[in-house]
């Protein structure tokens, strides 16, 4: 009786993420088209722009299923801000998609691969996301658009967080910070769930409804010692994700 009664919720889970899947490749071909016919600049308005809207088409429809609960207007404070970066920690895999929404001038970090994949990345490619070919490659492009006025979402913590309260953070977004001259804006992502956090499957019925929120934290300027900047991110991070339910806070 419990399997049925789970059977169509899961199904209605898997029918949105069905439908997130369908928005991209549709929103993809019309990048692929759309690439080479706008200059630059025109292109990477659009595509960013295109990204945001289908995020927040796909949060609207998940919200009015009861299932998925999203708090995220605080963001809307720093949409039209230019040459900030936003960092985050990483409990899920809808994290980006949530700061995406209510962020249309920002950049993610993305996949060599992905990013040359014909059809995948033709979205990302439109909207100049930045490749992670090298390190020096990441770093170059992201102060460029930065210093052109827009803004870059990172997850310093490199993937979805394994160790509570955060993975130890990877260099990089410092630098950046230093030299481009960007403020960083912490934000936390607090969830109740462990929906799509690294290790649950994909098909796996978390418990209903699933609920995310985010805060904005503290602003950290760029510092030359970006060493000692990292390690400020870090700990503050560190006391200021909140635990998940029915864990003792580290």
């Amino acid at each position: 009786m419990g399997l049925l009664l789970k059977l169509p919720l899961t199904l209605w889970l898997h029918a949105q993420l069905l439908l997130l899947g369908v928005m991209s490749t549709i929103w993809n071909l019309v990048a692929l088209l759309l690439y080479p016919l706008l200059p630059r600049e025109r292109g990477l308005v659009v595509g960013r722009a295109g990204i945001s809207y289908g995020y927040r088409l796909y949060w609207a429809l998940a919200r009015l299923s009861g299932m998925i609960r999203l708090e995220a207007g605080v963001l809307d404070t720093l949409r039209d801000e230019p040459g900030l970066i936003v960092v985050a920690n990483h409990p899920s895999l809808l994290d980006a998609l949530m700061l995406v929404a209510r962020l249309p001038k920002s950049a993610c970090i993305m996949k060599a691969g992905l990013m040359r994949n014909p059809f995948l990345g033709a979205g990302a490619r439109l909207a100049r996301y930045i490749r992670n070919d090298s390190p020096r490659s990441l770093i170059r492009l992201a102060v460029q658009d930065l210093q052109r006025g827009g803004q870059l979402v990172i997850f310093p913590e490199g993937t979805r967080t394994t160790q509570r309260p955060v993975n130890p953070f990877m260099p990089g977004v410092p630098l950046i910070a230093k030299l481009a001259g960007a403020p960083i804006q912490a934000v936390f992502i607090d969830t109740d769930s462990p929906y799509l956090g690294k290790g649950w499957p994909l098909w796996r019925l978390p418990p209903l409804p699933i609920r995310f929120s985010v805060r904005l934290g503290e602003r950290f300027a760029p510092e030359d010692d970006t060493d000692a900047l990292l390690t400020r991110l870090e700990t503050y991070f560190a006391a200021g994700v909140k635990p998940p339910p029915g864990t003792a806070s580290a």
